[in-house]
This record gives C-alpha cells, sequence and structure tokens, in this order.
C-alpha cells in the first residue's frame, strides 16, 4: 500500500481541532466571539474579492479570526455573504473550510477557474461538481480510497430542479481535482477526456470528501475560463474578470431551496 495511505484511522477524532485553533486566534488577536456569515464564498482567483473591495462593496469581517485568511463580506439580494479570497489548493480549501464551519457557515460555496477538458454542448460558463476524481492527497485524510467525493446527495436533489430553467446558469459536471497542475500530462487529460471529465480543478475532491464525513452543506462550481493555456488569449473569463457572471451565478443560487 502506498504510504498515502498508511496511518489513517477514519473512525478517530483528531487531536488537532479548527475551533481550539480559533480559540487561541481569538486570545492572540484580541477578538470577540461571533459569528461569520451562514453562507461563505471561496473565491480561489481573488478576483471577485478584488472587484467588491475596488467598488466599496466589501468590508473586512472582524469575527473571522483564522491565521491564514482574511473573510470579507458583501450583500447580494439583501442577503449577507461571507468571501475569502485566494484560496487556492486542496489543502487550504479544506483548512479554511473547517474554520468556517466551527465559525457559523452553513453553507460554503466554491468558485474555481477550472481547464476545459471535454468541452460542454452548451454555452453555460459554470459547471456545477458533482463528483470529482481524488488526484490529491488531502481528500484521503477524510474518506477511504475506495469511497467516491460527491457533491452532497442533499444538495443535488434540491438544485436538480432548476437544470431545467432555461436560466440557470450552471450544468452538471464531472471534475479532475488535482494538486500538480503542472503535472496536467496530455495522457492524463486524454484519460480523463475518454472518462467524460468535464474540467480539471484544485479543491472540489477535498471538499467534497470534508462535506460528506462531517455533513457540512459545500457547493463547488468550476467556471470553465481555459484549456490550460495552450494558446495565446486564454483564461479570459468575462466582464470584471467574471466578477458579474459570479454575481448572478450567487444571485440565482439564493432563489433556490439550498440556502439555509
Amino acid at each position: 500500500m502506498s504510504e498515502i495511505l498508511l496511518n489513517k484511522y477514519y473512525d478517530e477524532q483528531s487531536v488537532f481541532l479548527p475551533e481550539n485553533l480559533l480559540r487561541e486566534a481569538r486570545r492572540q488577536k484580541s477578538k470577540k466571539e461571533c459569528s461569520v456569515p451562514v453562507i461563505c464564498l471561496l473565491d480561489p482567483d481573488g478576483d471577485l474579492a478584488d472587484y467588491l473591495l475596488r467598488h466599496g462593496k466589501a468590508t473586512k469581517d472582524e469575527c473571522w479570526a483564522c491565521y491564514h485568511s482574511v473573510l470579507y463580506t458583501f450583500d447580494v439580494d439583501g442577503v449577507q455573504i461571507g468571501i475569502i479570497p485566494c484560496i487556492v489548493g486542496s489543502s487550504y480549501a479544506v483548512l479554511v473550510a473547517e474554520q468556517l464551519f466551527v465559525s457559523g457557515c452553513k453553507l460554503l460555496i466554491s468558485v474555481t477557474s477550472a481547464g476545459i477538458i471535454n468541452q460542454p454542448n452548451n454555452t453555460k460558463r459554470f459547471a456545477l461538481i458533482t463528483d470529482a476524481i481524488r488526484d490529491e492527497g488531502t481528500s484521503y485524510h477524510y474518506l477511504p480510497p475506495d469511497q467516491p467525493s460527491l457533491l452532497p446527495q442533499t444538495l443535488l436533489r434540491q438544485l436538480t430542479p432548476f437544470f431545467k430553467d432555461k436560466g440557470c446558469p450552471f450544468f452538471e459536471a464531472s471534475s479532475w481535482t488535482t494538486d500538480a497542475p503542472y503535472r496536467e500530462t496530455q495522457s492524463a487529460i486524454n484519460i480523463h477526456k475518454q472518462q467524460n471529465i468535464v474540467c480539471v480543478e484544485m479543491e472540489a475532491a477535498a471538499l467534497y470528501a470534508l462535506a460528506t464525513v462531517k455533513e457540512y452543506n459545500i457547493i463547488c462550481f468550476a467556471h470553465l475560463t481555459n484549456s490550460m493555456a495552450q494558446s495565446e488569449g486564454d483564461f479570459e473569463k468575462g466582464e470584471e474578470m467574471g466578477s458579474i457572471d459570479t454575481l448572478a451565478l450567487v444571485s440565482y443560487l439564493l432563489k433556490t431551496t439550498i440556502v439555509p
């Protein structure tokens, strides 16, 4: 058995807990104990947070005690949303997600740029990741290797009726989660293409493993923006680096039944 799969003890609780880390962070930073917004957004590229800050639409959240990141809050259709920029990669995403859920978050949305493996047969730019290939390390600390990494099925059932809505900005897709973006070889891409994988990104498999084990509400979207820079002019995300489209996606989600 590979070394990475040894000594996991899936039924045993961790000694190091996120709530204890945050307790010490609050003490050291002299922060009061209060809750983050119920709905939070991971913004790996940082473009949406940058847009909101430039336009005076976001403010720093003083309840967030994390050592490693900054949480801002902004408003969508009268609902306060928390946003953390530049959370890139499985281990960082899960570290932050663990802390968000013990800080008051009830629904976590991740919207990450993704490379296209199979061009979808529609014009929608957002893929709702329903399952992800576990080609990273973090998920194996949460789920045994024989278990799939899936969008929480309660969320999938709640979202399914909206797939037929002409105004729905996303479609269902399978993703390949890697922790080595510069090892996306042509042979690996070809294999995933044959498996009908739509895109490649860096967080979904681990976030869904966390969601499964802790029964957290986590939903991952891939913003299909590039073909892995194989030609010039790639990585175009749209108006304001995709921020307008992402805000429209969040606004649409607020109209669904997934909102806590």
